[in-house]
């Protein structure tokens, strides 16, 4: 089964790879103009890192759910002569890492695998904290900050909103599409934004690429997370944290993408100096109300 708004066609094993393959495996489609079915393939071969060199052109057309010349395709618009030559590189790229795990699971079972996997996998791409870092301080450094996320990305964005509200002093969540999108883009420009985060999750609505070309034109500095490097938005943005999806249900799962909001808010707090300060007031108007139970 599939979904047209959340479920992305994918695979049903996980990945087990050393530290710093998923990171290399990014970089080689990064830049890279892939189409649908090329960003399928190379997220299976992201979510199976540790068999990725070892899988022939049809065994990855069958786990991609695609055709065979899909898959040459894919490799010669990676700048290879062919599968073969693809399958080389990632041999010399990708570490050998322990055996993938074996034990009977039910789909219910791969699926929470899978996603503990992409888990790992953000832990290995946050390694290195610099583009995190770089990312939370244009955040944090833009008065009012807007938060954007359409159709599936929309829950992400209103979470990271409601928390990032009680320690940045002028949050904007922009999670419905239509006309008036561009005005309210304009508007936190005119009040003095800088900057723009926005959560790009599988599927991803073509007005989302367009209010990201307006944002980028206004003057904006457009922050992504997104579930790849290969993913449709990269090219519409000025700085992309890739967190995968799970799709190995009806519906995708984002535990990735979800946590990784968490870790950028941790990196605005860390440079934002009033953020304790504004925390504790919020607990004390909290607790004056009896806003909360416990």
């Amino acid at each position: 089964m599939s979904d047209t708004e959340g479920a992305d066609t994918g695979t049903d094993g996980g990945t087990s790879s050393g530290a710093g393959a998923p990171t290399r495996l990014h970089q080689l489609f990064e830049g890279r103009r892939l189409t649908p079915t090329q960003r399928r393939i190379a997220h299976c071969l992201v979510r199976r890192t540790a068999a990725a060199p070892f899988l022939s052109s049809v065994e990855l057309a069958q786990l991609a759910g695609v055709s065979q010349p899909s898959v040459t395709r894919f490799a010669v618009a990676l700048g290879f002569d062919g599968y073969p030559a693809l399958r080389r590189h990632l041999r010399d790229v990708v570490p050998v890492g322990p055996a993938v795990d074996t034990r009977p699971a039910n789909p219910y079972q791969q699926a929470v695998r899978a996603e503990v996997d992409n888990l790992l996998q953000l832990a290995s791409l946050l390694a290195d904290p610099g583009p995190v870092e770089d990312a939370a301080r244009l955040l944090a450094a833009s008065r009012p900050l807007p938060v954007l996320g359409l159709r599936a990305s929309a829950a992400q964005a209103r979470g990271f909103a409601y928390f990032a509200a009680k320690v940045h002093p002028d949050v904007r969540l922009l999670d419905e599409g239509g006309s008036l999108l561009a005005d309210r883009i304009d508007a936190a420009r005119r009040a003095g934004a800088s900057a723009l985060l926005c959560f790009a999750l599988p599927r991803h609505p073509a007005e989302l690429l367009a209010a990201l070309d307006h944002a980028r034109n206004a003057g904006l500095t457009v922050v992504t997370i997104a579930d790849g490097t290969f993913a449709p938005v990269a090219a519409h943005s000025d700085l992309l944290l890739p967190a995968a999806v799970g799709t190995g249900l009806v519906f995708d799962t984002v535990s990735a993408p979800m946590l990784l909001g968490q870790v950028l808010l941790e990196a605005m707090c860390d440079g934002m100096p009033d953020a304790q300060a504004r925390l504790e007031e919020f607990d004390a108007r909290a607790a004056a109300r009896g806003l909360f139970v416990d």
